[in-house]
């Protein structure tokens, strides 16, 4: 059996990020339940050093919405840099959605042995070829951010459960 390139990132990035959607619907009832200001929740962080739920939920986006663009060969889609509250967050994961499920899979699925460029934020870049972003650098940037933003709101005393991480069956 063999697993496509694009059943490896899009049909991955995909669930996930809808996930980490539902993750957000429960953090904003969480907050309207405790009357809590969903900035607060938008602002956590684990640790000083590391990024804010927000910045999480971000950099899941940037990770999935990047690496599939360089895949496919296109310009990867561009968010607002516009501070977001759960609502946008919310709509720029939808924005992530519809546009990988856009690019065309076959030239994702013939990416494999592409040399592919990601740039960081700093301007900095780092050469892979499409299998290697995919698989050793892209896929565990993604779920390091998505885990981020469900053990912050696991912190921050949301009630969710690995079910809710993991998503509905597929």
């Amino acid at each position: 059996m063999t697993i496509s390139l694009h059943e490896a990132s899009v049909g991955v990035f995909v669930p996930y990020l809808g996930n980490l959607s539902s993750l957000l619907d429960q953090a904003s009832a969480h907050a309207e339940a405790r009357k809590i200001d969903p900035a607060v929740l938008l602002n956590m962080r684990l640790s000083p050093t590391m990024y804010s739920l927000k910045q999480q939920v971000g950099e899941a986006n940037r990770h999935a919405v990047v690496a599939s663009a360089l895949l496919a060969g296109r310009a990867p889609h561009t968010f607002s840099d516009a501070e977001p509250d759960i609502g946008e967050l919310k709509a720029r994961i939808s924005a992530a959605i519809d546009f990988m499920l856009g690019l065309p899979r076959a030239e994702i699925d013939a990416a494999a042995n592409k040399e592919v460029a990601f740039t960081f934020k700093n301007g900095a870049q780092r050469e892979f070829s499409g299998k290697s972003l995919l698989l050793t650098f892209s896929v565990p940037q993604f779920f390091f951010h998505v885990t981020t933003a469900y053990d912050i709101l696991r912190h921050a005393g949301v009630d969710i459960a690995k079910k809710d991480f993991l998503g509905p069956p597929r």
